[in-house]
C-alpha cells in the first residue's frame, strides 16, 4: 500500500471514523444493492467498488480499505484468484466472500476460509431476491462490522462512535481493556457452586449481539463484568454438543485440533449456516479430523466418535426411539432469528442426558444457546465457552459466560484440549 493510503488508514481508524469497505462484484445491479445496504449504516463507508479481481487489486493499492466484500464468479480474474493476492498486499485485510447458494460456491466459500478469507455471506441468486432479502442485508452488514471491529481492536485503533456503545448508549469496555474483577465465593457471598476465574476483558462490539433486523434494538450485549464459573458435572459425558455462528467454521477447525483421538461420544453441532453450506462444512470437518462427519438426517442413530451437523434451514434435536438415540429434524419457527438454532438442540439433550452432557459455545453474534445452556445447568450438565479475545464476536459465548453458566471460559485452542480431557473422564 502507498504511504499516502497507509497514512489515510491510520488517520481514519485512529479517530474512530467509519469502517472502510470495498465491494467487488461483476454485476452493476448487485454492486449497487450491496453498496446501498452497507452505506445506510453510519459505521460503514463504501470507499470504492470493482467489477473483477484485476480492478479490485488496483483499487486496493490506492485506497484505504479495511474490509472487502468479494464475489466469487467474475470475468478476467475471479474472487478465488484475487483473494491470495489481496492478502499478500494487506495481510490483515478482512475479506468476506459473497456467493450464491450453489454447492460449487459453497465449497469455494469454505475453501476460501483456508486461503485467508475471514467469512462468507450466501448471496441470493437474483437481483430481485437480493433486494427483498432482509436476512441477507442484516448478515452482510453485521459481518462486515464484526470483522472490521476485530481488526481495529487488534491494531489498538478506535471503533466508530456508535459501535462503542451498548443499549441506550451505555458504554462497553474501552479499547484498552481492563481485567474483569474476580469474585471469590468465600469473600463475596457468591452462590455455592461457583468458582473464580480471571479473563482479560476486550472491547465488545454492538455487532456481537445483533441477531435481529438492522432496525431492531440491540439487546443482551455482553459487557465487561464479573464471570462466575460453576462447578461442572463430575460424571463422564455421554454426548458433546457445540453451538457456533460468526467465525464458527474456523473456530470449529481450531477447536477439534485439540483432540488427539476421536471422542468416545457422539458430537452434534449447530452452526448458523444455510442449506448446502452445512453439508460442505460436515465434509470439511471430516477431512480435518479424520472422523466420520455428516449432515444430520431425520431418524439417523447417533454413534460415538461421529460428527453430526445440523442441516441449514432445520432445527436438529435428539430423540429417544425405544432406547436408541436418534436425530430429529423439525421445521419449527426460527429461534433467536435462526434455523437451525442452538437452543433446541441443547434443550433436547438436557432432557435426555441430564448431567451427562458436555456443551460448548463458540464465537457468534446474538445469544442463541443461552436459554438452552440455562436448561443444561439446571440438569447438572457442564457448559464451556470460548473466551472474548479469541472470538470474532463475543455474543453467544459472552451471553453464557456472563450469565454464570460456564465451568470454563478459554481460548479456542485450549478449549478443544480441555473438552477432550473432560470426555476422557478428567476435569483438568
Amino acid at each position: 500500500m502507498s504511504s499516502a493510503a497507509s497514512k489515510s488508514t491510520n488517520t481514519a481508524s485512529q479517530k474512530g471514523g467509519p469502517y472502510r469497505v470495498m465491494v467487488v462484484d461483476d454485476s452493476a445491479i448487485i454492486r449497487g444493492f450491496l453498496c446501498r445496504y452497507l452505506s445506510e449504516d453510519p459505521d460503514i463507508e463504501v470507499v470504492t467498488t470493482a467489477n473483477n479481481g484485476v480492478v479490485a487489486l488496483r483499487q486496493l493499492a490506492t485506497n484505504d480499505i479495511e474490509v472487502v466484500v468479494l464475489d466469487i464468479e467474475m470475468p478476467e480474474m475471479d474472487g478465488l484468484t484475487a483473494l491470495p493476492k489481496m492478502i499478500d498486499m494487506i495481510p490483515d485485510l478482512q475479506v468476506v466472500m459473497a456467493s450464491t447458494l450453489t454447492r460449487k460456491n459453497a465449497e469455494v466459500s469454505l475453501r476460501s476460509l483456508q486461503m485467508g478469507a475471514v467469512d462468507y455471506v450466501p448471496k441470493p441468486e437474483t437481483a430481485r431476491s437480493v433486494n427483498a432479502n432482509i436476512d441477507f442485508r442484516r448478515e452482510l452488514v453485521d459481518k462486515v462490522k464484526a470483522w472490521a471491529s476485530r481488526r481495529r481492536k487488534k491494531r489498538g485503533e478506535e471503533l466508530p462512535r456508535s459501535d462503542e456503545t451498548g443499549p441506550s448508549g451505555s458504554p462497553v469496555a474501552s479499547a484498552s481493556g481492563h481485567a474483569a474483577r474476580v469474585v471469590s465465593p468465600r469473600s463475596s457471598g457468591a452462590p455455592a457452586g461457583f468458582v473464580t476465574a480471571r479473563r482479560p476483558a476486550a472491547p465488545v462490539s454492538v455487532a456481537s449481539a445483533r441477531q435481529a433486523t438492522v432496525s431492531d434494538p440491540i439487546k443482551d450485549v455482553p459487557t465487561e463484568k464479573d464471570i462466575k464459573l460453576r462447578t461442572g458435572s463430575f460424571r463422564r459425558p455421554k454426548i458433546l454438543v457445540v453451538g457456533s455462528s460468526t467465525g464458527g467454521p474456523q473456530a470449529l477447525m481450531k477447536f477439534f485440533s485439540g483432540f488427539k483421538k476421536p471422542p468416545a461420544v457422539p458430537v452434534l453441532i449447530t452452526q448458523h449456516m444455510p442449506a448446502t453450506f452445512t453439508a460442505i462444512l460436515a465434509e470439511h470437518l471430516g477431512q480435518a479430523t479424520g472422523w466420520p462427519s455428516q449432515e444430520g438426517r431425520e431418524g439417523m442413530p447417533i454413534r460415538p466418535g461421529e460428527i453430526y451437523v445440523a442441516p441449514g434451514g432445520r432445527h436438529m434435536e435428539v430423540a429417544n426411539d425405544g432406547g436408541t438415540m436418534k436425530i430429529r429434524l423439525t421445521d419449527e419457527p426460527p429461534e433467536n432469528f435462526c434455523r437451525p438454532a442452538v437452543d433446541p438442540l441443547f434443550r433436547s439433550v438436557a432432557a435426555l442426558y441430564g448431567e451427562n452432557v458436555l456443551a460448548v459455545i463458540l464465537t457468534g453474534m446474538g445469544h442463541d444457546g443461552l436459554k438452552g445452556s440455562r436448561e443444561l445447568t439446571r440438569q447438572g450438565a457442564t457448559v464451556l465457552a470460548q473466551d472474548e479475545a479469541s472470538s470474532v464476536v463475543w455474543g453467544m459465548p459472552g451471553a453464557v459466560a456472563t450469565a454464570g453458566l460456564c465451568t470454563e471460559v478459554l481460548p479456542v485452542l485450549e478449549l478443544g484440549a480441555a473438552t477432550a480431557t473432560r470426555l476422557q473422564g478428567g476435569v483438568g
